[in-house]
């Protein structure tokens, strides 16, 4: 697993995550339990993981549509 992206912003992880989806391409979302520790104020980032093999496809996906990265 290769780390896609990487936001404090949820919507963006789901619209990422959206996008991969319809490609057929394999995400996961880490930190998200993180997240709701910390009360959702958005301090600590989510990770959006792909497989290693889908890394260069997801991340022209991700670029067409102007997603940050946010690394």
């Amino acid at each position: 697993m290769k780390e896609l992206l990487r936001s404090t912003d949820p919507t963006i992880i789901a619209f990422a995550s959206a996008l991969l989806e319809g490609e057929d391409i394999d995400c996961f979302q880490m930190d998200v339990n993180m997240s709701i520790l910390e009360g959702g104020i958005g301090i600590f980032p989510r990770r959006l993981m792909v497989r290693s093999d889908d890394y260069d496809a997801a991340l022209r996906v991700v670029r067409d549509n102007d997603i940050d990265l946010g690394q």
